[in-house]
């Protein structure tokens, strides 16, 4: 299993819409093949500050989705809204 965290650092005045694009997608991520979880937080201290937070069964199935129509949709509405590139990182436990 794989944990996703991609943060994504929004500008001040599209955290809402970001949020709104988030909660329509959110159903479609977790029924997607080999996804255990998926969530969105904030940094307490910069509310434009976000990350989401999945769970995979593998890399493949988490590339799969990524690699989907659907992926690609939401991402053309989510990419004008930030402020910066995204940081994402793909992580195993080691106990």
């Amino acid at each position: 299993m794989i944990t996703r965290i991609v943060k994504l650092h929004l500008h001040d005045d599209k955290v809402d819409a970001f949020i709104t694009i988030y909660n329509e997608s959110k159903a479609f991520i977790a029924q997607s093949k080999g996804n255990r979880s998926v969530k969105l937080v904030r940094d307490i201290h910069q509310a434009n500050l976000v990350f989401t937070i999945s769970s995979w069964d593998s890399e493949d199935d988490l590339n799969a989705y990524r690699q989907s129509d659907f992926f690609a949709v939401v991402w053309s509405k989510v990419k004008p809204l930030l402020q910066s590139k995204t940081d994402a990182w793909s992580l195993e436990e080691i106990h």
